[in-house]
């Protein structure tokens, strides 16, 4: 169905996770922080709300435990320094 799409699937081979922990970490931290048990009627109330919480709080506000409990524009900000 990916490719029929023209959409390359981003695990290499089945059973390997390392490439793709990263996005599991984030969608596992979005459906228990703020998508869990919510019933959206419109595509776009959905699409807001995953701006908002990547945008708003995952980015900005959020502490990462393997970043040194920054949040993400913290330690970019820190980089860059």
């Amino acid at each position: 169905m990916l490719k029929d799409q023209g959409i390359t699937c981003s695990m290499s081979h089945a059973g390997e996770i390392w490439d793709n922990s990263a996005m599991e970490s984030f969608f596992s931290s979005m459906k228990t922080e703020r998508i869990a048990g919510k019933v959206y009627r419109l595509l776009d109330e959905a699409r807001a709300e995953m701006f908002d919480y990547n945008e708003r709080f995952y980015n900005p506000i959020r502490r990462h435990s393997t970043i040194g409990h920054d949040s993400p524009v913290q330690f970019e900000q820190a980089q860059r320094a």
